[in-house]
């Protein structure tokens, strides 16, 4: 079997993008491939957007360069035009044209790309059916809900087909329901598509849900990539252990049961192993061999968090439906996994 020949769609390297004299993205490297979604997680001023918005070419680099689907877009002194670039974006402000109807929107990226204008509206008016609001196409952007606006908005960026959507905090204005509506709605495209994806968000449960990868970004470096389960499970450092959910920090005598310790992965090792441990909440159950009292309960509707303290820890205890124990209960629990944290650089 011969070796695809199929170049990456995002291959950036030492990429830096200054203000002024202020560094906001920092030798980030980057590899996405084909059909692959990879989310940036990082709190605001982290550099996502930055980042962003130099692979869409409206920021040039101050060092490192830029391939996109095998051709240099970008370079310190390079840079190719944002309309030339194999790349559609979907803004978190959702970028409309106040004078443009949903269906001019959506047919403009595609008479721009040279389709004659009747079969640049049909392939619009499908476009807007297929996201559901093919009964809007006549309506203006002030005469649209924020949920119906990112809609028109991912329209026009499927409208492109280009080789990279680019999505920035694209259900950030969401509410809970409508979010995950629209998140469900941009993997089914995408993957139909066969694009590559580079999703910027700071709410992790979006990153998990939706990346194939996800890069972990703090003051414009990327910290840790990894898949989904290796970010929340085995996290680099402690900042990135608490951007990707909630996190106790442990002793070894907290992991213990019964003499013997849990090694990183989870498993019971034959000696006790010093150091400090991550214990997500889902990591730990109730009846166990570690005596804890309740400090603190909190009913989530479809969980319930429990603060407990183990051996002078304090630690999250989450477990499925309504609660079962009071503040001040005495009970039991068991660690069931846990994760050595490395040790500081």
């Amino acid at each position: 079997m011969t070796a695809s020949t199929t170049p990456p769609a995002v291959s950036a390297s030492g990429v830096v993008v200054d203000y002024g004299a202020t560094p906001a993205v920092r030798g980030v490297d980057l590899l996405v491939q084909p059909g692959e979604t990879l989310v940036l997680l990082g709190p605001s001023g982290s550099g996502k957007t930055t980042l962003l918005y130099a692979l869409a070419g409206f920021l040039g680099l101050t060092e490192g360069r830029i391939e996109l689907a095998g051709q240099l877009v970008a370079s310190s002194d390079r840079t190719v035009p944002p309309e030339r670039r194999p790349v559609a974006m979907v803004f978190q402000h959702y970028g409309l044209w106040p004078h443009l109807d949903a269906l001019e929107t959506v047919a403009y990226p595609m008479r721009r790309a040279g389709v004659a204008n009747a079969e640049a509206r049909r392939r619009a008016a499908e476009l807007l059916e297929q996201l559901r609001i093919g009964d809007l196409a006549d309506r203006r952007p002030a005469q649209l809900s924020g949920g119906e606006q990112q809609r028109v908005g991912l329209a026009r960026a499927l409208a492109r087909r280009p080789a990279v959507y680019l999505l920035d905090e694209p259900t950030a204005h969401l509410d809970g329901a409508l979010k995950g509506e629209l998140q469900s709605e941009m993997a089914t495209r995408l993957h139909a598509d066969g694009a590559a994806a580079v999703h910027a968000t700071h709410d992790v449960e979006e990153a998990l849900a939706v990346a194939d990868r996800v890069a972990l970004l703090r003051d414009g470096r990327i910290v840790q990539t990894g898949d989904p389960a290796e970010v929340y499970a085995r996290p680099a450092d402690d900042w990135a252990a608490a951007l990707t959910g909630p996190a106790s920090f442990v002793g070894a005598d907290v992991v213990g049961l019964g003499g013997a310790g849990l090694r990183g992965d989870g498993q019971v090792s034959a000696t006790h192993d010093a150091g400090r441990f991550l214990v997500r909440p889902d990591w730990l159950r109730f009846d166990g061999p570690l005596p804890a009292t309740v400090m603190e309960v909190r009913y989530r509707g479809t969980h319930t968090d429990y603060r407990l303290s183990i051996r002078g820890a304090e630690v999250l205890l989450r477990e499925p439906g309504q609660p079962r124990l009071a503040v001040g209960a005495v009970a039991s629990c068991r660690v069931e996994r846990a994760w050595r944290m490395p040790e500081p650089r």
